[in-house]
Parts: C-alpha cells; structure tokens; sequence
C-alpha cells in the first residue's frame, strides 16, 4: 500500500492569482481534498477528478479526522483553508488529532504544511501599510476560547499600543463581542485612532471602510471580515492606512539629517543602552522611583531591572532576592536601620505611609504584620509577594521593595 500523506495547505486570501504555486500544486496532486463549503467553492477549478469531501463551519476536528482516515488507507489528503493554515487554520486541530492517534514524524502518514498569505497580510495590503511596525492579531470568537482571556489580551495589547488585527469580529450569533472589543479599546486609544474593516479581500464581494475606533462597530461587519486597527502614530491619507516605522524619532522630516544625540545605524539614544543609562542617572539624582515608572508606563520591577542591567557587578544599585532570603534580610534591617518611612500600596493609586519603629512591625517566613496608631496592614507573603529588591546607593541601603508577580509595589521601607 502506498504511504499516505496529509497537505495542510494554506491558500490564501482565496483569487488564483495570490494563491502560492506550492499551494495549486498540492490541491492537484491529492486524490481527496476536504475543507470547509466556501474554501471548496475557492478553489472548484483545481477540483476535477477528486474525491471532495465538505464539511460544515463548526466541523474543523471531523475534517482532521477525515484527513487521517483517508490517509491512513494511502491517499495523499489536501486538507485546505483560506489564507495561512497555520494562523487560526486547521494546521493545529490536524496536529492535535494525529498526535491523539499516536502518530509522529517518520511514520507511515507524511504530513506537509504549505503556508499561505493570511488574512491580515491580504486585507493590509488592500488598505496601504497599516503593519510597517510591530502588530498582533486578536480572535473575538469565545466558542473555544474564555471571554476573560480574550478581554485580557485586549487590554494588554491597546495599552502597549500595538497595531490590532481583529479576526472572527462578529457572527450571526455573536454580535456583543466587537461592541465590548471597542469598548475596551477606547480605554487605551483615541476615538479617531484609524481602523480598516476589510471583507472578503481579493474576492469578488471585497469591501473596503475606513473608518475610526469610535465608530467601527455601526459597520457591517461579520466573519469574513477582518478588522484592522492603528497605533497611536497611523494615520490615513489619500484613501490609504499607513503606520510609520519610526525613521522619524531618528531623522528630521524622516529623510533629513540626523537629530541631536542620533547615530546611523546605531540604536536610538533611548535604546536599550541609552534608557538604561538614562535610568540609573535619574536615580542616582534622587527622582522618585514610582513617578519615573508611572512616566515610562511600566512598572517600578522595570526599573530596577535596567538599573542592573546598566551597572558593573561592583557599582550594582539594586540587589534581587527571592522572598524567604528577602525577608530574613528585611527583618534585620528593620532592626539595625531603626525608624523607617513604610509605605503601603502604589503612590499612583493611593498610598499609605507610615513611619515605624521595629516594634510596630512582625515578619516571619509567610507574612507581615504592621500595627501602627489605628492601622493595621497585613500582607500574606506566600500569596501576594514574588520577590523583594534592596536599592543602595554608595553601598548604603536607601530603601526595600516587596513586589507582587506583576512587579508592583505592595510595600516598600525607605530610610
């Protein structure tokens, strides 16, 4: 019998003229292709002579299944979908159900993932140049993925101003979700931060908007559209979605001379190595850790971080421990330092400070206790406490960190 083979085959946006010439030569050399009903209609020209098998939207393992099964008695399979099979395609459910089977690499069934041009690729290209700079992509579809997470990750990406590309936005049955998507965003971004909304692109019922955050989700929009939203540096002219790379922050009018402090072909003067250097001078001056944190949008762990890493081993400002060690030191500092200033919770949301003696404070090995006039704070070290940073300055502790996993502050002791 001969050996079976599997094609994972990625077609792209779905016209012939941008479909691969691996992808066409795939399709043609199977004895069965098996895909979802509209990729099937996509590519019916390469089709005569095989065995087709259709299957339904919400059917991605049964065509795994039927792939395997079909490769399993020798035929080579072309298992297709739109755009790259590999980016919410059937490439990961096909892997998933081999391995379930106890397939692996070298086996009877050979197995090829021919990669295509993916949605967010074919509609950026419908629209200008919207992904020039650092980008991700977002599924709003919660039929196999929580809610929670998918909100999560939309929080994390709209404030760390990436360039959005939104797949499976709305359904028939899925309306909310583009809704709260936008109102989420919008926590982050402008009203008028630019956003494409591209269907079908490259097909024969391609529609291109322009449009802005505020006002994306009147658009008609559903699963054959891809949503693409801007930074806070795109901007749409001439009928056309265009992210800078940046050349600006180095050059005056982007292809004039260098500015101040710029070098050719050297990293930017607020680089890595000129932030970090820029960081450690800041703090040797006396600034207020949390308020230079709050001013770079990150958190007071990021600062001690590139304190070390802008420090020789023998001028470190800042000393990592981990928390049972942190704490053992702490206490006997407390003891030795006297009255510390304690401060309890972030500067930026509220925080409590306190002067205290040694007897207003009990550390053991899995809490902190402060009593202190009325107050009473209580922190459970197993649970909230990740690690705990000493800040010296001329080999004199200046103040001491306890951070949870996040690299906030929950307390910290200054002298």
């Amino acid at each position: 019998m001969n050996k079976g083979k599997i094609l994972l085959v990625g077609f792209g946006p779905g016209s012939s003229e941008q479909m691969t010439f691996r992808a066409r030569e795939a399709i043609e050399e199977s004895d069965v292709v098996i895909g979802y009903s509209t990729y099937i209609k996509l590519v019916k020209d390469l089709l005569a002579d095989k065995k087709v098998i259709r299957k339904g939207m919400t059917e991605e393992t049964d065509r795994a299944v039927e792939a395997y099964n079909h490769a399993k008695q020798g035929l080579t399979v072309a298992l297709i979908s739109s755009g790259d099979i590999g980016v919410y395609g059937m490439a990961g459910p096909s892997y998933e159900v081999l391995f379930q089977a106890g397939w692996k690499p070298g086996d009877d069934i050979e197995v090829e993932l021919v990669p295509g041009t993916t949605a967010l690729s074919s509609c950026a290209a419908r629209v200008g140049s919207p992904l020039t700079h650092d980008f991700c992509s977002i599924s709003l579809s919660d039929l196999l993925t929580p809610w929670p997470t998918i909100a999560r990750r939309l929080n994390a990406v709209a404030a760390a101003d990436f360039v959005i590309a939104l797949y499976n936005p709305k359904s028939g049955r899925r309306c909310q979700q583009i809704v709260e998507a936008q109102r989420i965003l919008l926590k982050y971004r402008s009203p008028d931060t630019p956003v494409a909304i591209v269907k079908s692109a490259y097909r024969k019922a391609e529609r291109i908007e322009l449009t802005t955050l505020e006002a994306m989700a009147e658009y008609d929009i559903g699963m054959l559209t891809t949503v693409l939203i801007g930074n806070s540096s795109t901007f749409i002219k001439e009928g056309l979605m265009v992210t800078p790379r940046g050349y600006a922050n180095k050059y005056n009018n982007i292809t004039g001379s260098l500015k101040e402090g710029e070098k050719r072909g050297r990293s930017l003067s607020l680089g890595l190595d000129g932030w970090t250097a820029n960081i450690k001078e800041a703090v040797e001056s006396g600034e207020n850790i949390e308020k230079l944190a709050s001013n770079f949008d990150l958190s007071v762990e990021e600062i001690f971080l590139a304190l070390t890493t802008s420090s020789t081993e023998e001028s470190q400002p800042v000393v990592y421990s981990d928390v049972s060690e942190g704490l053992e030191r702490l206490k006997l500092l407390i003891t030795e330092i006297g009255l510390m200033q304690c401060h309890i919770g972030e500067e930026s949301s509220g925080q409590t400070r306190l002067p205290i003696n040694p007897q207003d404070i009990e550390i053991s090995s899995s809490q902190i206790i402060l009593k202190k006039d009325l107050i009473t704070a209580h922190i459970d070290c197993d649970n909230t406490i990740a690690n705990i940073w000493f800040i010296e300055q001329n080999n004199h502790l200046q103040s001491v960190w306890l951070l949870n996993i996040d690299g906030r502050a929950m307390m910290s002791f200054h002298k």
